[in-house]
């Protein structure tokens, strides 16, 4: 059983504590992630009703009498030939992306994890796959919860890069906020950070106590964040401000072998690689200047704009307890 988060969200993303026990399987520092059912903070708990999985679309099933979609997940630990004290050993999983909605019907990824319209046309969308109450896998959604691909709207990936994608839904969202992207500054080093997806594929995870190692590259920044391959797509938070600092992308290799079964690799925090998020800014500055839509080079324009510039102007700082 994971541990229960027993101290404020302030606390526990800057890194001030960590836990009531701490495990010592780690992946920079301590073993941060948690899932939905021990976070009490309902401001985290709202960020992440906004973030999402991405799905094979062949492998999910609906049943049209009770309107309930199967999710195609496997037995994590033996999937991956993991050892059984690894975190979430006994957990499913099954998404190979994330993702979080930025507008009523946009949603923000990397640019890897949908690399064409057909690869999008491919693929669902799902919010809820998430350990909501201790031990009660999240094999099935409702189907109103499973949303598809109506268009790629633009994308980039570049090795040592940007790497983000944006697209479209085929209907608005609803019961989910979108979140609100940080459009006015970069953050610096030693910016506090979270993050909020599905490492290795698994249910909902939010994972803290990071911070920004390196600002310095063009397009995206090195931060200490736990986080897994299937994180790719995720939204990296401010600890401070709630707002959306980037796309999570790139990072160091997830397991080593420890004899005939596989453990998370362990780093200090400021050891390894660091992984790589995609800034919020390199995505912005491909949007199309507001103009005639026939002169946009991509379909997204105004629209969009208009609405992050609306939620951006409501939303107070997230963390009352900033310095």
């Amino acid at each position: 059983m994971r541990h229960v988060l027993c101290l404020t969200a302030a606390m526990l993303f800057l890194g001030q504590a960590a836990w009531c026990q701490v495990d010592p399987k780690v992946i920079y520092g301590d073993d941060n992630r948690v899932d939905l059912y021990q976070v009490k903070d309902k401001k985290i708990l709202k960020l992440a009703d906004s973030t999402l999985a991405l799905f094979e679309g062949a492998g999910i099933s609906v049943d049209p009498a009770t309107q309930v979609a199967t999710l195609p997940t496997e037995s994590y630990g033996q999937g991956m030939s993991l050892c059984k004290e690894e975190p979430f050993y006994d957990q499913v999983n099954g998404a190979f992306c994330s993702g979080s909605l930025v507008a009523p019907n946009v949603i923000m990824t990397a640019g890897h994890c949908v690399k064409s319209q057909d690869a999008c046309t491919g693929t669902k969308f799902v919010f809820g796959f998430a350990v909501k109450k201790e031990g009660q896998m999240p094999t099935t959604v409702p189907a109103s919860e499973v949303y598809s691909c109506s268009q790629l709207l633009g994308r980039e990936q570049v090795g040592t890069g940007a790497d983000w994608a944006l697209v479209k839904l085929d209907r608005p969202v609803k019961g989910h906020t979108p979140l609100v992207l940080n459009k006015k500054s970069e953050p610096a080093n030693k910016t506090p950070l979270f993050v909020i997806g599905h490492p290795a594929g698994l249910p909902t995870k939010v994972a803290g106590g990071a911070t920004v190692r390196d600002a310095s590259p063009k397009g995206y920044f090195v931060a200490n964040l736990d986080t897994y391959g299937g994180n790719s797509g995720s939204a990296v938070f401010n600890a401070y401000t709630g707002l959306v600092e980037g796309i999570l992308v790139r990072g160091e290799n997830d397991y080593v072998w420890q004899g005939s079964c596989r453990v998370s690799q362990k780093c200090p925090a400021d050891g390894c690689r660091g992984e790589d998020v995609t800034e919020v800014g390199a995505v912005l500055a491909t949007l199309p200047p507001k103009g005639p839509a026939k002169t946009r080079v991509v379909p997204i324009g105004q629209a969009l704009e208009t609405t992050l510039e609306k939620l951006a102007a409501k939303t107070p700082d997230f963390d009352t307890a900033r310095p």
